[in-house]
């Protein structure tokens, strides 16, 4: 059987799995007998990759079948500073798994999206869990967390994904909430009120926030970088995946 090398970000692991993409995206979800329920989100790394900090020649060897000849369903590698340790260039492509164990595949994106006016809101996946909002685009948030840092806090890589704010990109202090589904709405009118673009540029929402939060809230896509590489991986528009991946659509909004 073919062994897979993963890159899971719920939590950070490196895992090594006889499963194929959709099938790991259902077990690391729901587990063998949807008994649990949780989103999974992982990337595919290439099998050939190798790295000093991590035995994956020997977590490999530990990846064989059960004697039945049912596949081995995971080998934990690593469980700390994942990120830091894996290329992009290593990276293939990104699966989101809902709650109910559907999985989408997203392919990396050839450009970034366009800048856009008004705040953001960043969910920090890995390897830290914060929420932030803020004045810059998110190529220059990753820079200010990154390879060019103007204040203490910095990441040698740092994966996110930027969430919509509605009406409240623009007018943080009277836009209409509408279907956002954040319950800290208040909260996060303040943080919004005290970014300013000529002046403090970002705010924490919350310093550890869950990592689970609702796909379709989804802006564009979600970004990874290491040191000064940066990618992104566009997400389909709602009507994409209405008509294209309708079961992964219906069980992420249940």
């Amino acid at each position: 059987m073919t062994i897979h090398l993963y890159f899971s970000l719920v939590p950070e692991a490196l895992i090594a799995s006889m499963l194929e993409p959709e099938q790991f995206g259902q077990y690391y979800a729901t587990g063998h007998s949807y008994k649990s329920k949780g989103q999974a989100i992982f990337f595919e790394v290439d099998p050939k990759f190798r790295h000093e900090f991590f035995n994956i020649d020997e977590g490999f060897e530990r990846c064989v079948a059960h004697p039945d000849g049912t596949p081995k369903n995971s080998v934990y590698i690593s469980v700390y500073r994942v990120l830091e340790h894996i290329p992009v260039s290593a990276l293939g492509k990104l699966y989101l798994g809902t709650a109910y164990g559907q999985t989408l595949g997203l392919s990396r994106a050839d450009s970034f999206p366009a800048k856009g006016k008004g705040l953001h809101m960043y969910q920090d996946l890995a390897p830290i869990n914060s929420l932030v909002v803020s004045a810059q685009d998110p190529k220059t948030y990753y820079e200010k967390v990154t390879s060019q840092p103007n204040k203490f806090i910095r990441f040698p890589g740092l994966c996110f994904v930027e969430l919509e704010l509605g009406a409240l990109a623009t007018d943080p202090g009277a836009g209409a909430v509408g279907d956002l589904p954040y319950s800290f709405v208040h909260h996060l009118r303040e943080a919004l009120l005290e970014v300013d673009p000529a002046g403090k540029q970002s705010k924490l929402v919350h310093r550890v926030h869950s990592l689970e939060f609702p796909y379709r809230m989804i802006k564009n896509g979600i970004y990874i970088g290491n040191g000064s590489d940066l990618v992104f991986y566009k997400m389909p528009s709602h009507e994409e995946l209405r008509q294209d991946h309708s079961s992964w659509w219906r069980s992420c909004n249940l």
